[in-house]
């Protein structure tokens, strides 16, 4: 989404009951992850239910300009002919993420591993966010930043090692996109890769790395943490993969039916990743009427469909320990939090200060506009909540240019007293392109 796009407000009103069925987008993590691998596999890649919103697309673009052969066979069916780890080409373009970290982060992982030199940049959301953190352990590799923002933001150029090393690391923050382009560039390193992390967070990268055929072991390590050691220089597998649908994204219909009074609604195919799944956690032990049908396994993740039902909810303590499996799921909470009868304390959101926007000063805003009460202690969030329908609304969304601000906004809205003006829903196209028709099907009132 260009950055100097005129901006597309939005106002979601009172709506009477959403019903239907749905299947919510592919997994944007598997998605982006799924074009990476294709790219380093000798061989044809097939891929179903790919996540077609602007930030995979970049990572498409990305895999095309290092060498792989890109195409679009039909809607969410893509073939990628990739050039093997070791193999990539220098691009000759900027390599742009649009508005996607993921894409960037786990891209210069990739490049770290390889002798190519490669630009990166991003819109002006994109600019603002911290690469050091990725960019530090692939320094210990041998990739080198010849050219960079202050404080290693984009835009930056970045040399692949010659001779990539083996590295052990341990993550300082819970990160999965750190975790994986250390693995990703220890792909082309000879020897053993390992990472360490205190807090086990989203395990996209080693579920996919294990079924491309490389030799990946996981191990506990503390209480909470895990020990993932790579084997270098595999020969990937192609392999065809069915991308399942995105929790993340499944997250703001599934909210939405909770809080509409007679709502009922049909989710299907839904990714069930226990370091995924927090928010259905959370919105159980708040009493939501979530039930499970049909689990099973597509692509090497767990996924089942969910039946939602509107529920009369109760505020809750989130532990600190729950946020890396539903870091982009806190804004789509506060939402519920708001229409929950009693206060939710939500506890340890620092990450969320790092995201598309400072995430949590954006949530505040929005519940300041909505007319619910709500405090910030540290990196805790806690909403006094109003009970079913009893949120004023009336006000603006500030989105920051962040898509999942601009889907929580609407969903505020659509059980408000006066409805929640969001002033730009174009970001929504960067992970839910069908976000608004989709909803409107359902019964939601967004004009």
């Amino acid at each position: 989404m260009n950055a100097h796009s005129a901006p597309t407000p939005a106002t979601a009103g009172k709506s009477g009951p959403l019903r239907g069925q749905i299947r919510a987008p592919g997994d944007k993590s598997v998605s982006h992850r799924a074009l990476i691998f294709g790219l380093l596999s000798c061989g044809t890649t097939e891929i179903g239910g790919l996540l077609e919103g602007a930030d995979v697309l970049a990572t498409a673009r990305a895999c095309a300009a290092l060498g792989a052969k890109v195409d679009r066979l039909g809607e969410g069916h893509w073939r990628v002919q990739g050039v093997g780890v070791g193999a990539l080409l220098n691009p000759t373009e900027t390599l742009d993420f649009g508005n996607s970290g993921t894409g960037a982060r786990l891209m210069m992982g990739v490049v770290a591993g390889h002798p190519v030199t490669a630009r990166f940049d991003g819109d002006a959301s994109l600019r603002k966010r911290p690469m050091k953190r990725v960019l530090d352990p692939l320094a210990l590799v041998g990739a080198r930043v010849l050219e960079g923002a202050e404080g290693g933001r984009l835009p930056l150029v970045l040399e692949g090692a010659r001779e990539p090393l083996p590295v052990t690391f341990e993550t300082p923050v819970p990160s999965a996109q750190v975790k994986s382009a250390v693995l990703l560039a220890g792909l082309a390193a000879p020897g053993e890769t390992t990472v360490i992390e205190r807090e086990a967070t989203r395990d996209h990268t080693e579920a996919m790395l294990a079924y491309f055929g490389a030799d990946v072991r996981v191990v506990p390590e503390g209480a909470h943490g895990r020990r993932i050691t790579l084997v270098g220089r595999p020969e990937l597998t192609p392999a065809k993969v069915m991308v399942p649908s995105d929790p993340s994204s499944a997250a703001f219909p599934l909210v939405a039916a909770l809080l509409v009074k007679g709502s009922k609604l049909a989710i299907d195919g839904v990714m069930a990743n226990p370091l995924r799944n927090g928010l259905v956690v959370t919105l159980r032990e708040m009493g939501a009427r979530i039930e499970t049908l049909d689990e099973r396994r597509e692509g090497g993740e767990a996924v089942e469909d969910l039946v939602v039902q509107f529920s009369e909810l109760t505020g809750v303590d989130v532990p600190a320990e729950r946020a890396p499996s539903m870091i982009d799921e806190y804004p789509i909470l506060a939402v519920a939090a708001a229409y929950a009868r009693g206060v939710t304390r939500m506890r340890g959101l620092s990450e969320l200060k790092v995201k598309e926007s400072d995430r949590l000063a954006a949530v505040a805003d929005m519940l300041r506009a909505a007319g619910v009460t709500f405090a910030i202690e540290g990196d805790d969030l806690i909403v006094e909540g109003r009970g079913p329908g009893s949120v004023p609304g009336g006000g603006t969304v500030t989105t920051h240019m962040d898509h999942r601000i601009a889907m929580s906004g609407l969903v505020l809205g659509l059980a408000a007293e006066a409805g929640m003006t969001v002033d730009d829903v174009a970001f929504i196209a960067t992970s839910f392109p069908d976000f608004v028709p989709m909803m409107r099907r359902l019964g939601a009132e967004i004009a």
